[in-house]
Formats: C-alpha cells, structure tokens, sequence
C-alpha cells in the first residue's frame, strides 16, 4: 500500500534534517528557504519488535517489514495560496498525500535564520494552517457555485446533498477552521467529501522539532503548541531533529542505546516519529510467518479477511474461502504454528471477521 506522509512547515524548522534522519535518501539541507524544491520521497521501515520475535523464532529465508512513505516538500511561505514563493508546486506535492506531519521550530538558535525573524511555532502553525484552508476555499467555492446551479434548477437530489456538504465546508474555512474539523453523517456525504481531496481534511501530526536538552522534557514552545492545538484533537510528537541525526550516525546498536540513556530517552525520536506516523494514516499490521519468509502486511484499520487476503494477491480476495488465525500472543507463548495448532487456539474466521492488529494469517482460497 503506497501511502504516503508528507512532512511540511516553514523554510528551516528542520524538515530535511528530520527527513535524512527517516530515509537514506539525503536531502539537500541548506540555511535558506527553497533549499529542497522537488520533494524527496523516502520509503521508510516501521519498527516492530514482534516482527522482530517473529523472524527469531522461524529464521526464514527473507524478511519483508511495513514501510510508509516520507515526502519531504519545501518550505511554505505567506501567500502561498496564492502561488508566492514556489507555493502552487507545493500545495500540489501536500495534495498528492494522505497525511501531514506538520514540522515546527521550538528551539532557539541564532545561527539558523527564521523566515520571520522569531521564533513562534504557533504563529508558525497558523500560517501554513491559513495557506492550506484558503487553497481549500477556493476550490470548494468553485465547485459551490456550479452545484447549487444544479441544485436549484433541475432539483437534483444528490447536488443538493454535494451542496450541503460543500456549504459545510465553506461555513468552517471562513471561519479560520480545517476542514477535518466537519463531520459528516451519511456515508454519501462522507464519500462526497472524501473525494473532494481538501488539504486541511487530511490528517495532521504536529512534530516540534527541539533543541538537545528538551528532547525527554519539551519546552515552553511545545506547551504553546499544545494550548494551540487542544480542540483539534491532533496528535504531537516532540523530537530534537539535530539529535537524531547525531544518533543515525552511530555504528552500533550498543553506541545508539547509550547515547540515548544519556539525553533520557527509551528509544529514538526516529522510531516514535514512524509508528506514529504509521497509526495516523490508520494503519496496522498482519503477519504471515514460516520458513520462507516473514512478512508485515500493511492493512487499513477496520478491514475484514477478504480485504487483507487481496492485499496478497486479488486472486485471494476472489476466491476467499476462510482465514486460519494465530493471536500473536498465542503464537509466540506457545512456541509457534504447530503448537497452536495442537493446543487449539487457532481460529478459522469467515469473510465478516475484522483482522485484527498483530493477527497471524494464512488464507485458504479458491480459483
């Protein structure tokens, strides 16, 4: 499943170096704005230790884990909407996105120039928030005004229900609101808008980019971010970029777990930055496992068996017949498959069973 994160924020809040720290491609991470103008897509591994346990305990020929797509888009500037700066390139790399992690400078630094002069993430924030919700404004007023055409000439019922929903979204965006503000009840009106493609419907992760001392801890700047972001219900995620990128220097295991324990921290900001960025495009994980391979399989939350078999192959969704089912808790306690098997703990579900995260899966179909 190629879905993608797109990381965004003004010039120099350290997205590129946030960015190289995720990927192996390198960005170009210069001190002026407009340093990365084609956006650099990394595809990027997501931790998992039961993949981890799982490869231990079968030793299989090949290994393939879940990945997410990084993008890493240039800084946006004021008047972006209106294409200023390289702003119409942009808007349309964020659009081509399923979500966006939101990059703001909390720290201070005298040698790394703001666009603006001070530092101010939520001032920060509100730009880009601007730029994205007046984009949105225009295309929803466009398609506004030929719908209500429609609407109130030929008494057509579903323009009248495209109207409302577009009318909606225009009463939020004039009132400085993200159009995942508006929530819909009818699965019509939810498709309607799904397929509107609105930047601020997309999902948003704020990640307050830290100087070294603030990365257990946060700063004033984060609780500013936090007091601004509140009724958004959005996650946050706090990572000192510098140090992370001082971190994927470190040859070993051994080297990575020390500096670490030394700034106060579990795991790396990398680590954290991925699976939640993973959880925020609604994502989660099934496995296949045995001697040939262990595999993460990447399925959308809520999806039945059918659905995640045709992620394999659409042959297995066509011709679904059951699926046999390991919890991963089983499987792990209990020594694997065989054992499973024999202790009877694994279930064999039908086309309506809701995968479940960490779910062990083998299909069984028919063409």
């Amino acid at each position: 499943m190629a879905l993608k994160c797109g990381i965004v924020g003004l010039p120099n809040v350290g997205k590129s170096t946030l960015f190289n720290c995720l990927s192996n491609a390198k960005a170009q991470s210069a001190n002026f704005p407009f340093c990365t103008i084609e956006p650099n897509v990394g595809v990027i591994t997501v931790p998992d230790d039961r993949l981890t346990r799982l490869v231990e305990m079968c030793n299989p020929r090949s290994v393939v884990p879940a990945t997410v797509e990084i993008v890493d888009i240039a800084g946006l500037v004021k008047g972006a909407s209106k294409g200023e700066g390289l702003g119409n390139k942009f808007l349309a790399n964020i659009r081509e996105t399923d979500a966006i992690l939101h990059v703001l400078r909390c720290f201070d630094d005298d040698n790394i120039t703001h666009v603006d002069g001070t530092v101010d993430p939520v001032r920060d924030k509100e730009i880009i928030d601007l730029e994205l919700q007046l984009k949105d404004l225009e295309t929803v007023d466009a398609r506004l005004q030929k719908t209500l055409k429609q609407a109130q000439t030929g008494g057509d019922k579903l323009a009248k229900m495209q109207a409302g929903v577009l009318q909606a979204y225009k009463d939020a965006l004039t009132q400085g609101k993200s159009a995942r503000t508006v929530a819909f009840e009818t699965k019509d009106e939810q498709k309607f808008a799904h397929e509107l493609f609105l930047l601020t419907a997309k999902p948003v992760m704020y990640v307050c980019n830290v100087d070294d001392a603030s990365a257990a801890t946060g700063n004033a700047y984060v609780e500013a971010v936090k007091e601004a972001v509140k009724e958004e219900g959005a996650r946050i995620l706090v990572v000192a970029a510098q140090t992370e990128s001082e971190i994927a220097e470190l040859e070993s295991y051994e080297e990575r777990r020390e500096f670490l324990n030394d700034i106060g921290l579990e795991e790396s900001g990398v680590s954290r930055l991925i699976r939640a960025a993973y959880a925020l495009l609604d994502l989660q994980t099934y496995f296949t496992a045995g001697p040939d391979e262990v595999r993460a399989w990447t399925f959308m939350r809520g999806s039945k068996a059918p659905q995640c078999a045709g992620i394999i192959h659409t042959d297995f969704e066509k011709g679904f017949i059951r699926a046999e089912v390991i919890k991963y808790g089983d499987y792990v306690e209990l020594g694997g498959e065989t054992a499973v098997r024999e202790a009877g703990k694994m279930g064999v579900e039908g086309k309506e069973y809701v995968v479940q995260d960490g779910d062990i899966m083998h299909f069984r179909f028919n063409v």
